[in-house]
């Protein structure tokens, strides 16, 4: 009797080896992740995507049983994050709360956030309001990851309990902690978006794609969160395997940038393109015309170049928006010695400002008289992307 107690403590009811046990941690690891992006995030959050009912409801359970999280308050949370991202009112911006406290206390921001009863009721709405949610996910959420321990320790004894300490730790630090906190701290950025997002790498298998997060910020309400052609995103995976088995709708993916020859003045198409890559197209014009002019600078300035340290070279991609008073204004004052980048710069701050505007009609006048001016400014890579941005038109796919 003794002994088939201890057996069972040690080894739960399965017998399970090591090789099944590192098989159960990344299959209930990875449901755990799908059930955040493809449901919580991707669906219910930004209505990219819409499931099955059937595939819904398990996604809601897993997510209760797994994480405690309640739909309502976990949407609710990173809707606001989108609202006031990188203000004193983001849930968990690195640039108000610190990296540390992002990445290490992530969980913490999550809960904070989540006693906030006024951003469940403002940013919350649309989500499930059934019997079950009401009686039980959101009346019981620590009820679900208790469960889920039981039915770990039954079926493996103690290894399940560490495999689900392992869990309760490894999800909840991936997802508040690597996505909220290096996800605006450190990575690669496609787009020049409105905040400080970033990609942490092109390939996006470990977190479900979370991974191409300054993506995801420059087409929020998109399902597939890859842009370029090296890019790949597992969560979109799962989407089109689903809506191949009629178990998924895609609502919403990104609309490519085309590019139409001989346009010889923007017209409406131009001004619906830069109104949805208004991102994308502050990115084109520090790729085609803000690099090309500093490298022009580097080159008859030698070595002086380097005496702007990286940090600000890289922040003339957002104006220095970024960067505290003291280092905006030394790079203001750097960018005032040289003619040629205050021009670039003060046609950057005009087009991001024509951008900025309600009015269809008047946002195409103007867009028609700063490209006269950039064609006769006599900076060349300034005219040609005035010629370039003329042709920008959206290009559907999915």
């Amino acid at each position: 009797m003794f002994d088939s107690i201890v057996d069972f403590l040690t080894n739960g009811l399965t017998h399970a080896s090591w090789p099944m046990l590192v098989v159960y941690f990344l299959v209930v690891s990875q449901l755990t992740i799908f059930s955040v992006t493809l449901y919580l995030h991707r669906s219910q959050a930004h209505r990219g995507v819409d499931f099955h009912p059937v595939l819904a409801h398990f996604f809601r359970f897993w997510s209760w049983f797994s994480t405690a999280m309640v739909t309502k308050e976990w949407v609710a949370i990173h809707r606001k994050h989108h609202a006031k991202c990188e203000t004193e009112e983001d849930p968990h911006s690195p640039q108000f709360f610190g990296i540390k406290k992002v990445l290490l206390d992530g969980v913490d921001l999550y809960r904070q956030a989540r006693r906030d009863g006024s951003i469940t009721e403002k940013y919350g709405k649309g989500t499930p309001d059934d019997w079950l949610e009401r009686n039980v996910y959101a009346r019981f959420p620590e009820f679900g990851p208790t469960l889920m321990l039981f039915v770990a320790f039954a079926l493996f004894g103690l290894w399940g309990v560490v495999i689900w300490a392992g869990q309760m730790i490894w999800i909840p630090f991936m997802a508040a902690g690597v996505v909220n906190g290096l996800g605006h701290w450190w990575g690669y950025r496609n787009v020049e978006s409105d905040d400080t997002s970033t990609n942490l790498t092109p390939w996006g298998f470990v977190i479900g794609g979370e991974e191409l997060h300054n993506n995801h910020h420059a087409f929020p309400s998109s399902a597939k969160f890859s842009l370029r052609s090296f890019e790949f995103d597992i969560g979109w995976m799962m989407i089109t395997i689903f809506n191949a088995l009629g178990m998924a709708k895609v609502m919403r993916v990104a609309p490519s940038l085309d590019i139409r020859s001989d346009v010889h003045a923007p017209d409406n198409d131009t001004i619906k393109a830069l109104l949805t890559h208004k991102f994308q197209v502050m990115t084109d014009y520090f790729r085609g015309v803000t690099a090309p002019t500093l490298r022009d600078e580097a080159t008859q300035a030698g070595a002086s170049i380097k005496e702007l340290p990286r940090r600000l070279r890289n922040a003339l991609s957002s104006g220095g928006r970024w960067l505290d008073e003291d280092a905006r204004d030394r790079l203001s004052h750097w960018i005032s010695q040289r003619p040629a980048m205050a021009t670039v710069m003060d046609y950057r701050r005009r087009l991001h400002e024509l951008m900025e505007g309600r009015n269809g009609e008047a946002m195409l006048e103007a867009l028609k008289h700063w490209c006269r001016e950039a064609e006769q400014s006599g900076n060349r890579a300034l005219q040609e992307f005035a010629n370039r941005i003329k042709g920008y038109r959206l290009a559907h796919t999915v």
